[in-house]
């Protein structure tokens, strides 16, 4: 669905940067290295994570030395291998901080995201106005309290990690681009991205079982964000594309 959908979004609507979040993108758990090469090789410019990033231990080495496209979470302890935040070049004329963090409520522990975060800004902005945070947490009122506490300080909070769409995109006060989830690219047919039987089985029974990805009805769920070169955001859009959408297109393009 990237490689079909990718493209033609960048083409389309005059994108410079795309960023995803790949960490589930392996069959539902972490990334691999001919996935991160793949997911780049559609367009993708940099792919932040989450709690998923080590499932797979090629991506341990893989992490280091990538000039920052590939990202883990930047407030994981001194010495994890990999990078947290990145400098990129957006459109040839301006260049864009990404910062990927995850948070703490109902997550194994970390260093506090407000604080690391707070740090790294600082740091970036001597460098550039424009700053991106893929926030990849559970609680939606973390993710909330994070955004007003960055607002006018960074661009957007992209947040992440419940696979579910949320409707709440919004431009704060300060000009700092926000929504609590940006989705999930995958089956819909689904429950968050696997089968539903095993899903249902899981929760009846209560027994460990190993779950599967499921097919059905494949989507592409992300946000468009617009971006001044003071850092201000401008417009924050929701996206949903559906696979016979781009399949259709095919046909007549």
């Amino acid at each position: 669905m990237v490689k079909q959908s990718v493209p033609a979004l960048r083409r389309d609507e005059g994108i410079d940067l795309v960023l995803a979040n790949g960490e589930n993108a392996a069959g539902g758990n972490g990334v691999t290295v001919k996935i991160v090469e793949e997911l780049r090789s559609a367009g993708v410019d940099c792919l932040t994570s989450g709690n998923h990033h080590w499932d797979k231990r090629e991506i341990l080495s893989y992490s280091e030395g990538r000039g920052g496209r590939l990202l883990r979470p930047l407030n994981y302890p001194p010495g994890t291998p990999g990078i947290g935040s990145a400098v990129l070049e957006v459109g040839g004329d301006a260049i864009c901080g990404v910062i990927s963090l995850v948070g703490r409520l109902f997550m194994k522990p970390t260093d506090c995201p407000f604080r690391v975060a707070e740090e790294e800004v600082e740091r970036l902005r001597d460098m550039t106005n424009l700053i991106i945070v893929d926030f990849h947490a559970e609680a939606t009122s973390e993710k909330q309290a994070f955004a007003h506490f960055m607002d006018g300080k960074i661009s957007a909070v992209l947040g992440t990690h419940t696979h579910v769409q949320t409707a709440d995109e919004r431009i704060l006060p300060n000009g700092t681009a926000y929504i609590t989830d940006v989705g999930m690219t995958g089956p819909f047919d689904s429950v968050i991205g696997i089968r539903k039987d095993q899903a249902i089985e899981r929760f009846i029974s209560q027994l460990p079982g190993r779950f599967e990805v499921a097919k059905g009805d494949v989507r592409l769920q992300a946000v468009i964000v617009d971006i001044g070169y003071d850092g201000r955001a401008t417009a924050i859009r929701r996206i949903e594309i559906h696979r016979d959408e781009v399949e259709n297109a095919g046909e007549t393009d």
